[in-house]
């Protein structure tokens, strides 16, 4: 049976703090189930309390949009943090949102432009396209023109903050996490939707990128109509495509595989090392496969600017990663926060070690000349090895440190990964280093 539409959005303070306060009691009910069960069968009842709080509290997000919700889309990508039940109710929020009913929309519509759908386009799709976190895409057409149109949520802007700060200790208690290791996301969904909310800064953004990167081989965007955008309204020409999980569902070939795959690696590592403007969301529903096999990039609403003194240390982070004892190797990791020679000896050695161990395994990639993404080997020990890290108690206090442009820069190379992995692509990565110097020269 098909999910009805949203036909109301809570915008209030008072009314969006009781939708999390009525999940946190169907939490509190599921521990009661679970604390009966687990006289039985302990396990079994762990798992099924973990599949209803996920459930319980993606409902209660899904409802809410915006600064809730994107937080579960960016906890879905970092599987290795959470358990598989919210992982995989989590990673609705990319694409699967239950979206707004029309008549909220229509009015939404009007509201940011003025005018009715149905005013300035010939024809405007009742139902969504695609429903995420910040917003929902319709279809229309102005004459032999196809367009999608993104439309955002009614309240997400005005709500951020405070959602922001009605989510944490929900983080903390629920999930498991601690307020040191939840800080970084929702530091990061505070200051990411500030910007994703103004769609006309993501318009600049959308146009700086796909004009500096228009050349690049097996490669098409959107393009995008300013008159028909404004701040809450986004409005871009129309790509046909299948999404990435749908592609994968035709079982392309091998070679298909890793054509897409090679786009996608070139693509972001064109973006870091010539553009130094950086598209920050791979995740799968930003992008599509069109029916002549190329890769389509369709949303723009998060990138990251890359500072020149940040890239030059990781320039020299990734020169000499090989050689962990080298002087630049300790300079970069000294310029950008992650280790201090002023520290005890003890401490000193275990930084490098540690950086040693994960810059080696997460670098891989880049120090092959070709490298299986579908490797799933690969990112199972990323994950045992991370997991090992945070429950080091040696460690304990030292998570904070690192440039705060890590948070983006990282996010984005693990969701680029999983993106890889996702389509079992192989990606010849061999001339990677040589072409990081001579991007770094022709910028």
């Amino acid at each position: 049976m098909a999910k009805k539409d949203q036909d109301t959005i809570a915008s209030t303070k008072l009314a969006r703090a009781g939708k999390l306060m009525n999940a946190g009691a169907k939490v509190g009910v599921n521990y009661m189930k679970y604390y009966a069960k687990s006289l039985s069968n302990k396990s079994a009842a762990k798992d099924q309390l973990e599949e209803d709080n996920a459930q319980d509290i993606y409902n209660a997000f899904s409802e809410l949009k915006g600064g809730p919700l994107k937080l579960a889309q960016m906890l879905s990508m970092g599987d290795q943090l959470l358990p598989k039940a919210y992982t995989k109710q989590f990673a609705q929020a990319q694409n699967k949102v239950t979206p707004l009913s029309y008549p909220l929309i229509r009015k939404t519509f009007f509201k940011a432009v003025g005018k009715f759908p149905e005013e300035v386009f010939d024809t405007f799709s009742n139902e969504a396209v695609n429903a995420a976190s910040i917003g929902q895409v319709h279809k229309g057409t102005i004459g032999d023109k196809t367009y999608a149109i993104k439309l955002q949520y009614p309240g997400v802007a005005d709500s951020l903050l405070s959602d922001i700060k009605m989510i944490t200790p929900v983080a903390t208690r629920v999930l498991g996490f601690t307020k040191d290791e939840i800080g970084p996301y929702l530091d990061e969904v505070q200051s990411k939707l500030l910007e994703e909310t103004d769609y006309k800064l993501e318009l600049e953004s959308s146009l700086k990128i796909t004009e500096a990167c228009k050349d690049l081989p097996g490669i098409v965007f959107p393009t995008f109509e300013k008159k028909l955008s404004g701040k809450r309204v986004l409005t871009m020409s129309w790509i046909d495509g299948l999404s990435l999980s749908d592609w994968m569902k035709t079982n392309p070939t091998q070679a298909q595989r890793n054509q897409i795959g090679q786009c996608l690696w070139d693509f972001y590592h064109y973006q870091i090392h010539v553009v130094r403007i950086m598209h920050a969301d791979p995740h799968p529903g930003n992008f599509l496969i069109t029916d002549d096999g190329k890769l389509g990039v369709i949303d723009f609403g998060c990138v990251k600017e890359i500072p020149t003194d940040f890239y030059e240390s990781y320039i020299k982070l990734i020169q000499y990663g090989e050689q962990h004892d080298h002087p630049e190797f300790i300079t970069a990791l000294v310029e950008l926060d992650l280790y201090d020679p002023k520290d005890e000896k003890k401490k000193r050695e275990l930084l490098l070690n540690t950086f040693s161990q994960m810059f080696g395994l997460v670098g891989k990639p880049m120090f092959s000349e070709q490298f299986d993404f579908g490797d799933d080997g690969f990112f199972k020990t990323i994950y045992e090895q991370g997991e090992a890290l945070s429950r080091n108690s040696e460690l304990r206090g030292m998570s904070a440190r690192g440039s705060n442009h890590f948070i983006y820069f990282n996010r984005t190379y693990f969701g680029l990964y999983q993106l890889l992995n996702q389509i079992k692509a192989v990606v010849n990565t061999g001339d990677y280093i040589k072409n990081m110097l001579t991007y770094k020269k022709s910028a």
